[in-house]
């Protein structure tokens, strides 16, 4: 299953001047052998039980928003503002580990599951080229990156990076393999932009041949 995940960024000149696992390693396990199955849960999801105790996942229609408001204050000074998140899932459905912290971070995890051999599966998330605010005004989506992490995650799974405006690769899931992280992001804040709620909608998709 693939979930959308919506960055919202808003910015008024105002006062509010809005804008829009286990320990010490990488959160990968090896899970059993199985009819062939793909799952990704961006954020709040929906999962039976745990995978690790015979539990089932799920569809989740949700689609939560990260945003940012920057005061007018600092509005284009160049200093990197965090994004919050509306998601609330916190625990790992794989068995149902503290793992991410909200709303700093996102979670985005998975498996991909065969009865037997080797293949890869492709975790991607598409960007527009920009957010927009609906009267003609627009901010480039690589003005937002991500710091991924997670409780112990001393190895990212999926590594940091920023958006392109395009369809980037961000982790290739082994056959056989659960791989998770918690994604921070930030908006730039490199520039001073007319006034609005900027919006803009990124896909996370995971697929295999």
């Amino acid at each position: 299953m693939s979930k959308l995940h919506f960055c919202r960024l808003a910015i008024t000149p105002i006062l509010m001047g809005v804008i829009l696992v286990e320990s010490a390693r990488a959160y990968v396990v090896t899970i059993a052998p199985g009819t062939k199955a793909l799952f990704l849960q961006v954020g709040n999801g929906t999962f039976t039980g745990t995978y690790s105790g015979g539990g089932t996942p799920g569809n989740n229609a949700t689609v939560n928003q990260v945003s940012v408001t920057v005061p007018a204050n600092v509005l284009g000074n160049g200093a990197s503002q965090a994004m919050t998140t509306n998601s609330t899932q916190t625990a790992s459905p794989y068995d149902n580990f503290a793992f991410c912290t909200v709303p700093a971070q996102v979670y985005v995890g998975g498996f991909f599951r065969i009865p037997s051999g080797s293949s890869t599966a492709t975790l991607s998330v598409t960007s527009p080229a920009s957010l927009a605010n609906g009267l003609g005004d627009s901010i480039a989506f690589n003005r937002i990156s991500w710091v991924s992490g997670g409780s112990g995650d001393a190895i990212p799974t999926i590594p940091s990076g920023t958006f392109t405006g395009a369809t980037q690769t961000l982790y290739n899931f082994a056959s056989n393999t659960w791989a998770e992280s918690c994604l921070a992001f930030n908006y730039a804040n490199t520039s001073v932009v007319p006034p609005g709620t900027y919006t803009g909608r990124v896909t996370y998709t995971l697929s295999a041949p």
